[in-house]
């Protein structure tokens, strides 16, 4: 079985049980997200080994904090899964589009001491498609007129994160920031988008329920 069949296996397995704990909610999703989110600061406390102790409990923060922002737009929000579909479609897409962009397209690198592969019209295709369909979720789903618009910029927040992994896997000295997932490396790196979109949006759930 050659790699990309490999990622494409696990990736549709990924998506599918994760969908799968988001739809039951309550308990079921909470201990989904709880391993999840127990397996990203592993991961990262792995990457950090000889480096500051506040980067040990910055971790623990980063891996927390979008945990709680999951559980509370699911089960504390109005319209609480059709929202954290919202925060999958926006992350999933942003990944899809920078990779479709960055390999059809090619052209300047966007950060190449960070990141080599990553190019400028990856990071566009990326933000393109998380609001093309971000938005169209949002006027399916019935969302707030908020995220018919934000996708975009949600895009390329979450390519944020995904550069700031790749800074801590380049300073570590590592390729993935582990081996759990067969094709895509760790935990950490398939949800460091995610990490910074659930974030995100929470506060902003939050804002609205001031």
């Amino acid at each position: 079985m050659n790699e990309l069949t490999t990622r494409t296996i696990t990736g549709l397995l990924l998506i599918a049980l994760t969908l799968f704990a988001t739809v039951q909610g309550g308990m079921i999703f909470a201990v989904f997200v709880a391993l999840i989110a127990t397996g990203v600061y592993w991961e990262w406390w792995r990457m950090v080994q000889g480096w500051n102790v506040l980067w040990k409990v910055g971790g623990f923060l980063f891996a927390l904090i979008p945990a709680i922002a999951l559980l509370w737009v699911r089960d504390r929000s109005v319209a609480g899964l059709e929202l954290v579909i919202w925060i999958y479609i926006v992350t999933w897409a942003t990944d899809i589009g920078a990779y479709a962009a960055g390999r059809n397209i090619g052209g300047p690198k966007l950060a190449p001491r960070v990141s080599p592969n990553k190019t400028w019209a990856g990071l566009i295709g990326g933000i393109l498609a998380a609001g093309f369909l971000g938005a169209l979720w949002a006027d399916y789903a019935g969302l707030n007129a908020t995220y018919f618009w934000i996708g975009a910029p949600f895009g390329a927040a979450a390519q944020l994160g995904d550069l700031f992994e790749s800074w801590m896997k380049r300073r570590a000295g590592v390729k993935d920031s582990g081996n759990l997932l067969p094709g895509h490396g760790g935990l950490f790196d398939r949800v460091d988008g995610l990490l910074v979109v659930a974030f995100l949006t929470g506060l902003l759930v939050v804002a609205e329920a001031l």
